[in-house]
This record gives C-alpha cells, sequence and structure tokens, in this order.
C-alpha cells in the first residue's frame, strides 16, 4: 500500500493467515504463559485525544531480548462526532485484523487472551519499535473507519502498568457483555457474521446472534449490528436469519445460505444449539472448547489459558488443534465463554446437564448462569484429574448424566464365547468418513476386545 512507503515490512491482507514459529520469532507478547494482557479501545471527548500519538510505556520491542516472551496492554482511544461507547467492541476487534496486515507480525485471539509474535526476519529489516506498529494501525483505522476522527495509541509492556489498566480493562469487557444478554433469538430478524478469521479458517464463518456470541468472546449482536451499520462492506455483516428450520437444533435457513455462500460451500448447514451433527465452524480464537467424552457420554470444557492436561488426558492446544480450522468435528466445539452464560447453551445437548468436567477458573466465571441443582454436580481438575476419577465423582454426586448409564447397562450387550464385552465407546452420534461419503452412526456403541493406539509413523516420515 502506498501510504506505508515509510515504513520498514510490507503491509496488505495477504500477510493475513501469516504464521510465525517459536524458532522464527524475535519476540513474544502476550501468550498462554502470561497471566496479565489485554487489548482494549475506549471512545474519548476530542479534547483528550492527541490525533496520531503513539505511546510506549516500558520497554520497546528493540529492548526486548530476542527469544522473550513478555506481557503487553495495548490500548486505543479514539473520538468522532458519530462515535459512542457502542462502538468500542467494533473498533477493538479490527485490531486483530489490521495487525496481521503486517509483515511478519502474528495476532491471536482477542481482549485478555491475546497473544502476538514478531519475527526475526521483519525486526532486522527494521520492524523495532512500537512507534511503527502504531502509524500503522493509526493508518488504517483512519482510512477504513471515516467515522474515526482522532485517534491515539498506547502500548504498555511494563507490568506495573498492565496491572493497573487491567481491572478496568475487565469491566469494560463485561458491561458489554451484560447488555446483550436479555435480548434473545426469537426477537430478532436479522443475525451476524463475521470472516476476520478465515484468513487462519477459510471456511469458518463465525455466526452472531443474541443469544450466541462470537467464537473469540469479542463480538456480541449489538458489536455485530455496530459494525455492519458503519462498514457494510466490512468482515462483519448482516445475515437475513430466515426460516426457522429446526427449533430445538438452532438451524435458520438464511445461516445456511450464508454459510454455503462464505464457505465456498464447504459448509451447507450450522446448528447453533448443538455439538453434533452440524455443530458450528471453529476458527483459532475461541476462547474454550467442549469436548465430548464417549466413556460418560457428557461434555468437558477447557479453557485457553488452562495448564496441563484434561480430563482424558489432552492439553488445550490438542483439543484446539481437533476443531480450528473453520471444519465442522462432532462432538468438538470452538466456543466463547459468554456462551456458556445463555440459556441456548447446547440446549439441544442437555445444556448444562450434559456438562461432567469444567476447570475451576471457568466454572467461578459462569457459576451464576449454571443451574443451582447441578453446579456442585460438574467435576473440576481438583476432583477428577482422569475419566475414572470422573465416573466415581459423577456416581458420588448422582449427575444427571448417570442415569443415561443406568439405561445403557441395563441394555442387553453383545457377548463373547468367553465373557460379556460393554462397549469402548458410545456416541449420540458419530461421524465416519470413507471413500468418499461421510456416514453418520446414530446411538452408536463400539465394541472391541482390546483398543491399540499407534503413531503413524509413515506420515511422521512424509513430514
Amino acid at each position: 500500500m502506498s501510504m506505508f512507503k515509510d515504513i520498514p515490512v510490507e503491509v496488505g491482507v495477504i500477510y493475513e493467515g501469516e504464521r510465525i514459529r517459536r524458532n522464527d520469532m524475535q519476540i513474544e507478547l502476550g501468550g498462554p504463559s502470561v497471566d496479565k494482557k489485554f487489548e482494549i479501545a475506549k471512545v474519548k471527548p476530542m479534547d483528550q485525544i492527541e490525533d496520531g500519538r503513539v505511546f510506549i510505556v516500558g520497554p520497546d520491542i528493540k529492548d526486548l531480548k530476542e527469544g522473550g516472551v513478555y506481557p503487553l496492554g495495548i490500548l486505543i482511544e479514539a473520538a468522532g462526532v458519530q462515535l459512542d461507547a457502542g462502538l468500542e467492541g467494533v473498533i477493538e476487534r479490527r485490531l486483530h485484523g489490521y495487525l496481521n496486515y503486517i509483515e511478519g507480525f502474528m495476532h491471536l485471539n482477542q481482549r485478555y487472551d491475546i497473544w502476538m509474535r514478531i519475527g526475526k526476519k521483519s525486526f532486522q529489516k527494521g520492524l523495532n519499535s512500537f512507534e511503527i506498529v502504531g502509524k500503522v494501525l493509526y493508518r488504517l483505522f483512519k482510512n477504513e473507519l471515516s467515522i474515526i476522527e482522532k485517534l491515539q495509541i498506547t502500548f504498555i509492556t511494563d507490568q506495573t502498568k498492565i496491572n493497573e489498566y487491567y481491572s478496568e480493562a475487565l469491566a469494560s469487557y463485561e458491561a458489554r457483555d451484560a447488555k446483550a444478554r436479555g435480548l434473545k433469538d426469537s426477537e430478532v430478524d436479522t443475525f451476524y457474521g463475521c470472516v476476520l478469521c478465515q484468513s487462519f479458517a477459510p471456511s469458518h464463518v463465525c455466526v452472531i446472534t443474541p443469544q450466541r456470541y462470537s467464537n473469540c468472546g469479542a463480538i456480541s449482536w449489538f458489536d455485530g449490528k455496530a459494525s455492519a451499520s458503519i462498514d457494510p462492506k466490512g468482515p462483519i455483516f448482516a445475515i437475513p436469519r430466515g426460516e426457522m428450520i429446526n427449533e430445538e437444533k438452532g438451524e435458520f435457513s438464511g445461516i445456511n445460505e450464508t454459510a454455503k455462500k462464505r464457505s465456498m460451500g464447504e459448509v451447507t448447514k450450522v446448528w447453533l444449539y448443538t455439538a453434533f451433527d452440524h455443530p458450528h465452524t471453529s476458527c483459532g480464537c475461541f476462547e474454550a472448547v467442549t469436548f465430548y467424552i464417549p466413556e460418560v457420554d457428557g461434555f468437558g470444557i477447557v479453557q485457553r489459558n488452562f495448564k496441563g492436561a484434561t480430563v482424558n488426558g489432552l492439553p488445550f492446544s490438542t483439543l484446539a488443534d481437533s476443531t480450528a480450522g473453520g471444519r465442522q468435528i462432532d462432538g468438538f466445539h470452538g466456543m466463547s465463554l459468554e456462551y456458556m452464560r445463555s440459556s441456548k447453551f447446547f440446549a439441544a445437548d442437555g445444556g448444562w446437564n450434559r456438562v461432567v468436567w469444567v476447570p475451576k477458573e471457568v466454572k467461578e466465571k459462569v457459576k451464576d448462569f449454571i443451574p443451582k441443582d447441578i453446579i456442585d454436580k460438574i467435576a473440576t481438575e481438583e476432583v477428577a484429574k482422569n475419566i475414572d476419577e470422573l465416573k466415581a465423582f459423577l456416581k458420588d454426586k448422582n449427575h444427571p448424566i448417570v442415569a443415561k448409564w443406568v439405561t445403557e447397562e441395563t441394555t442387553p450387550t453383545t457377548a463373547t464365547t468367553e465373557d460379556e464385552t460393554m462397549p469402548v465407546m458410545t456416541a449420540s452420534t458419530l461421524p465416519i468418513s470413507a471413500g468418499g461419503f461421510r456416514i453418520i452412526l446414530t446411538d452408536a456403541k463400539i465394541y472391541a476386545s482390546k483398543v491399540v493406539i499407534k503413531k503413524d509413523e509413515t506420515k511422521a516420515e512424509k513430514r
């Protein structure tokens, strides 16, 4: 772009989706090993903004040790006659796209989960100061969002200052989220879609409704409406709700048509209120992953910053890889924490009565939205670190899912000549892909005398 001639690296949409591996990074900012980090936008009066000013609080990029991991806070302050606080989330979410336009700059996630890397090659070309990053952001914001008349940007790497801003940022996020909680999907005729993450997940279209936040947790229905109104040709757009096809599953004709068009035919149906059959696609910026645990026929949930293995022995990163990229994977579902506060939270699957394991931190955040009769029956990492401990806990607490086990156990099972076998896997729906066909087994039970898991050496050799 001609307006970036003085920037030492290239800037353009061609760099969206660029991944910077650890060996290729100069520094990492935020990410899973940093507890407190944030990015937030605030609308301010005109006289409180120094237009075009970039502030750096703490060490600059060139002052940070190569290969190091550092905290970061980004504060975008904007002013304009047509701006109001309702547009803060819209401005904030544009950071994801704009930062990824910069050659050698990787930005993932949002809000308090931001994760960025600057590549060695771009650093060596001269991308060595937040002043440069700020100039790029300023020009992109002013060029693409004309309602912004003044803009100043602050980058904070000083941990003490980040701590001071952090609580205020969390309060702002919560205030925005709370605003959207009273509205229902049935009360509006327009939903919204977001394709900001298609550079990372080409077939992903995030559907935003009053009762289903964006996967990243940064865009409410109100944010979607505001964004589409000020930038109709932008990455966030209106979706006519259309005909209600399946109320229980959350299937709407308008969503299906949009998903098919925006995914180039890869996704033809999206069901909003279930994790099975045609679940909502997942990008890579989701806050948490829901994962099906066949041994207990229930859902586990894990958030991005969870350290260590979940109850099924897999860490967040592995579970995230199982559902990211715009795919529809039965039983795996990237989502926001705010969706867990919705009355439509996996409503077709049993809602909270189907959830069996949630990290303590997440449970604490959403406890006011978990039915009182189930909250103490859901295990955390403190009481269940593996499947056996989980089963014992659920039985002891008489979790609602246990009643389903009793039903299954009283059903005659297949017997061998030696003894009776029990299913090694059960699933309400189980997809199998073979020969170009997708076969869905309903109420499946799989029996095996032995299960062997081996590493695929042929794939390893090809890599």
